[in-house]
Formats: C-alpha cells, structure tokens, sequence
C-alpha cells in the first residue's frame, strides 16, 4: 500500500455480504438498519465493488464483518475469507477480522489463526450485537491474545442502529455498549491498542475522558454525519486529542462521499485534518 499517494484511510467499514446471497444480519435486521440510516445506497455492496469505489477515491478502507453468530442465531460471514480475497486488493484494503466472543477459547484460537494465516491487522468488535461486555474477565483471554499479536481492536460504542426502532430493539443492549467498560480493559490491557467507535452518544464525554487517560485509545469518527458531531468532540479532535481521532464512515450505512463533505462544513485546523483523515491511521496501524 502506497500511502503517501492516497488522500485518506477510512478505518471503518463494513462488509455485509459474501457475494453470493449470504449477508451478515437477517433481512429484518438489514432493513431496520437502513431505514435508520435512510440509506439509499447499496446495503451490501460486495468486497471487490467496494475496492473498486476507495480506488477511484483515492483511498484506502479498513473492512470487517461481526461475528455475532451465539447472540443471533444467524451464521456470520467468514472473516477467514473476507481477509483472503482483501489479499487481491492490498492497494486499498486493511483486513480486520472478527470473532465471536462467546465461543471462548475457540474465539481465542481463530484471533491467533486471523493472524498468523490470514493477515489481518486487527479485529471489530459490537457489544451490543454480539451480546458481551467487555470487561467480563470470561473474555480476558481474548484481549490477552490479541494484545500479544500486536493488533488494534476497535469496538463499537454507543446507540446503535441495528435493531433500531424495532420493538425492544430486537433485544439488543445498549449497556455494552457503554465505553465506561471498556476503560476496565484499557487499563488491565495497556499495550492493547484499542479504537472507540463513533462519537459514543449518550457517553461521549465519557469517550473523551478514556482517550484522553488512557495512551493505548483511540476514537473513530464514523456512523454520524459529521454535521451531528457532539461539539465537544469536535472541539478535542481539533485540539489536545488531535493525534488519537481517526476518520472513518460506517460505510456503506454512510458514504465516504457525504462524510467528506459534511466535514467540510467545521471549523477543523488545516493542520489537523491530514492527521485525521490518514496520519493517525498510518501510525497506528503500522503502514509506515
């Protein structure tokens, strides 16, 4: 990857489908999630469309799935393969994998296989979807391992628009989602590099304080239009926390197009902004 040539590394989006009429959520929960994003955009463009789209952007993308498959019932798409074929387009994506926690020592097993067999350069997490929290010592195991490969995990963090507006929310809980949680694992964790994502709404002062505390944490600016950026957010990405915030869209529930526009419109210092869109990737993701 020639990173000195592309104008931005989105670290967050997601893949959604196999490419051949296996997708990763339940129909009902594909359109629910639509719906709160009103997106009018493929939900579940396949992996090569979505290199195609970042190369003619002139960027680069981070893709995962979630493993959510012991709190759904529904089989998760194969991580395995996501990361082999994004081996074809290493132009422009950044495998991350995704293992179900629930499973124990076989999610600890699969993180190391992940690694070492497939190359990927971190691992995605949802409390919430996938039904854990993450300071549960039953799931130490799981840090412990992916602290010793030597990978960021990113995890989800505040509302959620899977299962939003459905009755009980499909039984999701927001709760586990709540960054205070994942404080408790920055701490017994320090060389974990971990990314929160999105502005944690209803915990985004919470967010800032973690980030600001804790050397090993970071925070990603997808799923919100930036137009709707907690200003409190905006104010510490333009200022002390300049060199921990990264970009990233939730795409495809967010293009990189609208993201990039609607940025446009804060008042961000020009000489943060590249530190935004791409430094902060590069540095922490090891592309240098």
């Amino acid at each position: 990857m020639q990173t000195d040539a592309l104008t931005a590394i989105d670290v967050h989006v997601h893949i959604e489908s196999d490419g051949h009429g296996h997708f990763s959520l339940d129909q009902e929960l594909m359109d629910a999630s639509a719906k709160y994003f009103k997106s009018a955009e493929d939900r579940a463009p396949a992996l090569e469309r979505i290199a195609e789209m970042y190369r003619e952007l002139n960027m680069a993308a981070v893709v995962f799935t979630v493993d959510a498959s012991t709190a759904t019932g529904h089989p998760a798409l194969s991580s395995e393969d996501i990361a082999d074929r994004a081996r074809e387009h290493a132009d422009v994506l950044i495998p991350f994998g995704s293992v179900d926690p629930l499973r124990g020592a076989a999610a600890v097993a699969q993180a190391r296989s992940l690694v070492r067999d497939h190359g990927v350069k971190g691992f995605k997490f949802h409390p919430t979807v996938q039904g854990f929290a993450p300071n549960d010592a039953a799931f130490y195991p799981l840090w412990e391992a992916i602290e010793e490969l030597g990978v960021p995990a990113l995890f989800h963090t505040g509302q959620t628009g899977i299962g939003a507006g459905m009755p009980g929310g499909r039984g999701f809980k927001m709760r586990y989602s709540d960054p205070e949680l994942l404080d408790d694992v920055a701490a017994d964790f320090p060389h974990l590099a971990m990314i929160l994502a999105h502005p944690s709404v209803p915990w985004v002062d919470t967010q800032i304080s973690i980030a600001t505390h804790k050397a090993n944490v970071y925070i990603d600016l997808s799923g919100w239009s930036p137009k709707y950026f907690p200003p409190q957010l905006v104010r510490a990405a333009n200022s002390y926390l300049q060199d921990k915030v990264l970009f990233g869209t939730d795409f495809p529930l967010l293009t990189p197009q609208r993201w990039m526009r609607d940025f446009e419109t804060l008042e961000v210092k020009d000489t943060v902004r590249p530190k935004i869109f791409k430094e902060n990737a590069v540095r922490l993701l090891g592309l240098v």
